[in-house]
């Protein structure tokens, strides 16, 4: 199964005073290292089977193309990079890289503030500010990136396809293809079919990030923006570690989402912001794939009948990490997203929905996600 070409080379971010950069809080050679000896490679395949399910994956991501193009009214600029299909492991690898170099500014920031809490204290007491020595870091950044390779592990036996912004290097599209198979195994749907309704829902995220070339950087932005802004002061993380332990068990029984217990609310405003920018996303995406229809996909209803019915029937072990990572707000985001454009579209056509990928100001406000009419409203008057 093909595998991630190495990732581009990027500057390291700045050290603090004593040496310490906000990567050297994850080791993330460790975590992708860890993840991919943890990870189960995939059901079981007769000979012949693996090369013929790459090949077909392929075949489906340059299938899309034109369909996709032509249903979204946008196009993917000439040049872009060909889809890759992956195995479990060259999932996790490019995601090691990609989460490094998304957090590796938050975390930069993490460092700097506890550094300069220390050196505050130690100054009103007349000492010098502790250093943080080669091998903590190391024992730190190792214990750390085993705890990432677990979520890492976890997330590469779900995703069945994904856009990778890569803030280090170049994006690419992605498919899963040991995913893809259990899926449509399980499913009970025609391969061919199923194969190429996936690559439809990931070409229109091509389409989005490629045709629309301010929408990648405003998107990590203000990612990068808002988890810094979550990261607690050093004096205050005691407290809100009290707060998640109390407001858990709410998030296990679903009844708050995990953002909400991690953020104050001016900084749920801001989560905000993004999360109504993914519901767009997600919700252009699945719409498109949809509307693309019997006339390429002939079982398209019966795929989205069934794949809706998957999404439902996870086990409680997996409902409860789902929950915890956030993952049941991303299932809200494909239905809300999805109500959003087909009603912009019912209303003033798929012309006057594209508006929306103008500029940052037009991208949906949270409360229009709920009201497209308001957002119709305000950007066509």
């Amino acid at each position: 199964m093909t595998q991630t070409p190495a990732p581009e080379d990027t500057a390291p971010p700045a050290p603090t005073a004593d040496g310490l950069r906000g990567s050297d809080l994850v080791d993330w050679d460790f975590a992708a290292a860890a993840a991919s000896r943890l990870v189960p490679p995939g059901p079981r395949t007769v000979r012949g089977e693996v090369e013929e399910l790459v090949a077909e994956l392929r075949q489906a991501a340059g299938t899309a193309v034109e369909p996709v193009a032509s249903t979204a009214r946008m196009s993917t600029p000439p040049g872009t990079p060909a889809a890759l299909v992956v195995d479990r492991a060259g999932w996790i690898r490019a995601n090691a890289v990609s989460m490094g170099a998304m957090l590796g500014p938050v975390l930069d920031e993490v460092v700097g503030r506890k550094r300069a809490a220390d050196e505050a204290r130690a100054r009103s007491r007349g000492k010098e500010a502790a250093q943080v020595g080669p091998t903590a870091q190391r024992v730190g950044s190792t214990i750390t990136g085993t705890e990432v390779a677990g979520l890492l592990s976890w997330m590469s036996t779900k995703v069945l396809g994904q856009y990778d912004l890569a803030p280090q290097g170049t994006p690419r599209l992605m498919f899963v293809a040991p995913n893809i198979l259990t899926a449509e195994r399980e499913l009970d749907v025609v391969p061919r079919d199923f194969r190429l309704w996936v690559a439809m829902h990931e070409e229109t995220h091509r389409v989005q990030f490629t045709a629309v070339p301010w929408l990648r950087d405003h998107l990590i932005a203000r990612a990068r923006a808002v988890g810094t802004e979550v990261m607690p002061e050093p004096d205050q993380m005691q407290q809100r570690l009290k707060e998640i332990v109390t407001q858990l068990p709410g998030v296990l029984r679903g009844d708050t989402d995990i953002t909400q217990v991690l953020a104050t609310p001016e900084q749920r405003e801001h989560l905000a912001e993004i999360t109504a920018v993914m519901s767009l996303l997600e919700g252009h995406a699945d719409v498109v794939m949809d509307e693309v229809g019997p006339r390429v996909i002939p079982t398209v209803k019966e795929i989205r009948a069934r794949f809706t019915e998957r999404r439902k029937g996870a086990g409680n072990v997996d409902k409860i990490l789902r929950r915890l990572l956030g993952m049941e707000a991303k299932m809200r985001q494909y239905r809300d997203g999805a109500v959003f454009v087909r009603a912009v579209t019912d209303q003033v056509g798929v012309d006057g929905f594209n508006q929306v990928w103008t500029s940052p100001e037009t991208l949906p406000r949270p409360a229009e996600i709920a009201d497209p009419q308001a957002w119709v409203a305000r950007v066509h008057g």
